[in-house]
């Protein structure tokens, strides 16, 4: 009886080292990152003991909140273009910067949809009345769509039937409900979706290129904490998950 007492007093005294120790890590990630990273955290978590909690978002809109003092750990982007507007501020470690991922564009329809669509030009289609992208004046995917529709000279006519959305995966919801007939949205989005199908994939020497950087930011008050998590989220292992929610692992 007295033996199991102290391994009961052991385990607790344990669990309250555990629990004391344990630091809550706080990252700002673009929305299209969700399903990765929830499932790199669990595992990470259950080795360092830290906690992650996750701001998911558009990355124009976190690093809007992270220029007005919100508290984060990590910022991770779905473009560059963010990332170096914090920078300028120094506003992340760029010590610590580093692109970590692609991705593709592809053009999405309902899966009960007939559409056909082979090029950017099909979606001038009378048939599309309405094409769901993240807001193409500050959100990453939103951005990345609009320059490869002018790209390829059709963006004039898209344009009018453009319903912009928060973030990319408000442009994947969309097509899902079907109200709308078509929507861009990245690769990876359409690779966790039922209810839709790809009806083309962009090539990537037709769209610009597709990078997400990741960083400390300055005003952590978990430096090391954090740190260590960016070391895991660039290890091999948080690497084989992302491939298997269809990024690209940058050189």
């Amino acid at each position: 009886m007295k033996y199991l007492i102290a391994v009961f007093l052991l385990l607790a005294l344990l669990s309250l080292t555990l629990t004391v120790h344990a630091t809550e890590i706080t990252v700002f990630a673009a929305a299209s990152l969700t399903d990765s990273l929830k499932q790199i955290a669990a595992t990470y978590e259950k080795t360092s003991g830290d906690k992650i909690v996750f701001n998911f978002g558009a990355s124009s809109t976190l690093a809007r909140q992270i220029e007005e003092g919100a508290p984060a750990d990590i910022f991770f982007s779905a473009d560059e273009a963010k990332m170096d507007g914090l920078q300028k501020k120094n506003l992340i470690d760029a010590a610590t910067r580093k692109s970590r991922l692609g991705n593709l564009l592809v053009v999405v329809v309902p899966d009960d949809s007939r559409l056909e669509i082979k090029s950017a030009a099909g979606l001038t289609n009378a048939a599309v009345k309405k094409i769901a992208l993240a807001d193409t004046r500050a959100v990453p995917a939103g951005v990345y769509a609009k320059a490869w529709l002018e790209k390829q000279q059709v963006w004039p006519a898209i344009e009018p039937r453009v319903v912009p959305t928060e973030n990319v995966r408000g442009a994947l919801a969309a097509v899902e409900s079907g109200d709308v007939e078509a929507g861009v949205v990245y690769k990876t989005d359409a690779g966790i979706s039922r209810k839709v199908k790809v009806a083309y994939e962009v090539p990537a020497a037709d769209a610009p290129k597709i990078s997400y950087p990741m960083a400390l930011v300055t005003d952590s008050k978990h430096a090391d904490a954090a740190k260590k998590f960016l070391d895991y989220l660039a290890s091999e292992e948080a690497g084989q998950t992302f491939r298997q929610f269809g990024f690209i692992l940058s050189e």
